[in-house]
């Protein structure tokens, strides 16, 4: 079969071009589960990929997006009948394995789940692994003793994908939070997501060298690192949980032990690529009942295959916010 895909190619120059082209599903790899793509989102890591960042993907051309909603094609393994609706995310799609941003993809049948009754495909998408890192930070802070009832959650960077939906889950679920961000423009909307407090950048960027703070937040979900997430582990208050998800400003941490030692304070890895197939339906068995966000479609923009370019830029600038949302209704797969 034929279908279009966005492809990024790299040039005797080192330099990347990005395009829809015509590709053919005999090239896709020899993996059991056939999938034909309705939507697509595009992440910071898609971003990364279609600018040639080799520690996301070894080798060019490729068709990223590691977000996909879609149809049973075929499925060798006989878990999936034709016509099944599947998500799959995260694992090796869209980085070194053809991904979303292509209208089929073909990956290991362990990589899908079921989409909830309860979720459209668009709503899968909005969620994305954007929302199941959310969902998944939220899971392991509950199971180390975090409830509402301890006090406020900050969360960086957010008005980012992983950042509204964290504030969006987390008031869901009678949180109070706190949403730091640089970006000022964005207040009413981190607002309407359900910050009760919309905080500057700098008041999470603690300079005084001090290894303890005065507690302003009971727990974090930091999408940002580096001296942030050393400043949300500071001013964390006794037997708070902190996720960390990202690394938007730097991988490197440098903080003391006493947090640890006499806050009780608990730093948790979120890692959302290869959670267990067990877990990873819980989790969105819980995002499609009582996680499911009432205002999802307030964090969406959708767009057409010949955007992503432009939407790209835009997300290496940090002008994007909440969920960029692919949408296949132009282009139709040719049997």
């Amino acid at each position: 079969m034929e279908y279009k895909a966005w492809i990024i190619r790299e040039q005797n120059d080192g330099s990347f071009t990005r395009s829809v082209e015509t590709c053919l599903s005999e090239n896709l790899p020899d993996h059991d589960l056939l999938i034909r793509v309705r939507f697509a989102a595009l992440n910071y890591k898609d971003a990364l990929s279609a600018s040639g960042h080799k520690g996301i993907t070894r080798s060019y051309p490729h068709q990223p997006g590691i977000d996909a909603v879609g149809d049973v094609l075929e499925d060798r393994s006989g878990k999936y009948q034709v016509g099944d609706k599947v998500i799959c995310t995260s694992f090796d799609l869209g980085m070194n394995t053809p991904g979303g941003f292509g209208e089929l993809i073909r990956v290991p049948t362990h990589w899908a789940v079921p989409l909830p009754e309860s979720l459209t495909m668009e709503e899968s998408m909005i969620i994305g692994s954007a929302g199941f890192t959310a969902g998944l930070a939220l899971h392991k802070m509950e199971l180390c003793g975090q409830a509402p009832v301890m006090g406020p959650i900050c969360v960086t960077g957010a008005s980012g994908g992983v950042g509204s939906l964290s504030l969006a889950l987390l008031s869901h679920c009678g949180y109070t939070v706190i949403a730091a961000s640089g970006k000022s423009s964005s207040t009413d909307y981190m607002l309407e997501l359900g910050a009760s407090e919309v905080i500057k950048r700098s008041e999470v960027d603690d300079q005084s060298g001090k290894p303890l703070l005065k507690a302003r937040w009971a727990g974090a979900i930091d999408n940002v690192g580096g001296n942030t997430l050393a400043t949300l582990i500071k001013g964390c208050d006794r037997n708070g949980s902190i996720a960390c998800v990202g690394l938007v400003d730097s991988p490197k941490l440098e903080t003391t032990v006493y947090p640890f030692i006499l806050n009780g304070v608990n730093l948790l890895g979120i890692e959302s690529a290869h959670t267990p197939l067990h877990l990873r339906a819980a989790i969105w068995k819980r995002l499609a009942t009582d996680w499911k966000l009432p205002n999802l479609h307030r964090i969406k923009s959708v767009i057409p295959p010949e955007a992503l370019d432009s939407y790209i830029v835009r997300m290496m600038h940090g002008d994007t916010r909440g969920r960029i949302i692919l949408k296949y209704d132009k282009y139709r797969v040719l049997e």
